[in-house]
């Protein structure tokens, strides 16, 4: 049995895999991080040929992310064979960029920073190189309470856009996505009009999917950067 990794698609529920011999049947389990089973499918695959590409779907029970995908197939000859793809993401720590009041810009005194950071995400790169899919920086701005709301939002995308042009202007060969959250994922939990640093940070992280942040009331709608 083959998975072709780049093309499990999480998003749309289906992945593609071949079997050397023909195969019958494929048993799919689909589970969340918290071991809850969002699908247990089982599918007839008989007069499908040996060793081409073919499409497994699945329906999950909830919009859950999946976490874990676990296969079983059997050929025509009786045999079987399983694996277990894991989808991973990865938080990337970093020292936060400081930005001017009202500013996205990058000043000079914080790239040291950037660079440092841009280490630290090609490392796990090559850490991770074998394991699931071709991953993307994502790159999540947030704000704390003080200001409005849309200003907010507004102020975390521009951060996240100049975080990941930087990126991508240094060498980054992997795809980057940026989005801001504004004060909609607060790290620590405040009322309106707090300053509080923990809240004013962005977010690096390396996944295959786009990741499941926690916002209330806001749909992320990732951009790529150029």
């Amino acid at each position: 049995m083959q998975i072709d990794k780049a093309k499990v698609d999480l998003t749309n529920h289906r992945l593609e895999m071949r079997m050397s011999l023909p195969p019958a049947v494929v048993e799919i389990k689909v589970l969340a991080e918290s071991g809850e089973v969002l699908a247990d499918e089982r599918h007839d695959f008989t007069g499908q040929p040996a060793g081409t590409p073919f499409t497994v779907n699945w329906t999950p029970i909830s919009a859950v992310p999946a976490a874990r995908i676990e296969l079983r197939a059997q050929d025509v000859a009786g045999g079987f064979a399983s694996v277990a793809i894991v989808s991973w993401s990865l938080s990337i720590p970093h020292e936060e960029v400081v930005f001017k009041t009202d500013s996205a810009e990058i000043m000079p005194s914080e790239r040291p920073k950037l660079e440092a950071s841009l280490q630290k995400v090609n490392a796990a790169l090559a850490t991770h190189k074998d394991e699931f899919g071709r991953p993307t920086l994502f790159v999540a701005g947030h704000t704390d309470t003080v200001g409005g709301d849309a200003h907010n939002l507004k102020l975390s995308q521009a951060r996240a856009q100049s975080i990941s042009r930087w990126f991508k202007a240094h060498g980054l060969r992997i795809p980057v996505a940026y989005e801001g959250f504004g004060e909609s994922a607060l790290a620590v939990k405040t009322g309106d009009n707090v300053d509080e640093i923990r809240n004013r940070r962005v977010d690096y992280i390396l996944s295959a999917e786009e990741p499941a942040l926690r916002a209330t009331g806001f749909r992320p709608s990732w951009k790529r950067a150029n």
